[in-house]
């Protein structure tokens, strides 16, 4: 987590147990941080002008004053495509042009580079029809955001498994699956590994160096639209 969202996540840990007092301790445990680093990120705070004070005692600690302040509205990049894959099934509903309009006021508001962090991922986001409503594995999930190679053992459809290295470029989405599209180094070339086959998943440290180019994908032009935040 980095520091501005540790922070929105501090006020936000504090209004939730509002009155009562969270320890240096217990939040430097919650955000696997120094106290030291709870203490700096709390006074930073303080000095933007969000009311947390110290209550002192061996059950004290920091307390916001929750009728003073607001959840904040900014998204993480992530959220925000999360928030864009979900309002592309209310394509052709009465309420499609509103929640389309209500995600556009929430990237205005995003920090100029979560907002293009969120405009990158969404832009390696593919849909055919509806969208999928089965399940991806959270590495799976973050694969493409995290731009590092995955170690997968995949099930192909009669069942055998196969361990291969491939670098995540894109998410591909009908109206039934889930797929991860990707450079698979056992095959040298680009494939669709369907989700729900993946059968287990390691994150390497070695960072992805290929892009996906346009016409890479092997669907009509006319039956795919790449996810947009506006």
């Amino acid at each position: 987590m980095n520091r501005t969202d540790r922070l929105y996540a501090l006020v936000e840990e504090l209004r939730a147990v509002s009155p009562r007092p969270r320890s240096a301790t217990w939040l430097a445990r919650r955000f696997e941080v120094s106290t030291r680093t709870v203490e700096r990120d709390i006074s930073s705070l303080q000095g933007a002008g969000v009311p947390i004070w110290a209550e002192p005692g061996r059950t004290g600690g920091y307390v916001v004053d929750r009728a003073r302040t607001l959840p904040p509205v900014n998204l993480t990049p992530a959220e925000a495509v999360a928030m864009a894959v979900a309002l592309h099934r209310l394509g052709g509903s009465p309420f499609a042009p509103a929640a389309g309009a209500a995600l556009r006021k929430l990237v205005a508001v995003m920090p100029p580079e979560a907002a293009a962090e969120a405009h990158r991922l969404a832009g390696r986001v593919h849909l055919v029809g509806d969208g999928p409503g089965t399940p991806v594995p959270a590495a799976v999930a973050d694969a493409v955001a995290a731009g590092r190679v995955l170690r997968l053992r995949y099930a192909d459809r009669g069942g055998a498994d196969s361990a291969r290295d491939v670098e995540p470029l894109a998410y591909l989405g009908n109206s039934v699956h889930w797929y991860l599209v990707a450079w698979c180094r056992l095959r040298d070339g680009l494939r669709c590994f369907r989700t729900d086959r993946i059968v287990s998943v390691h994150p390497l440290a070695e960072p992805v160096t290929r892009e996906l180019r346009p016409g890479d994908l092997d669907v009509p032009v006319d039956r795919v639209r790449p996810l947009t935040l506006v």
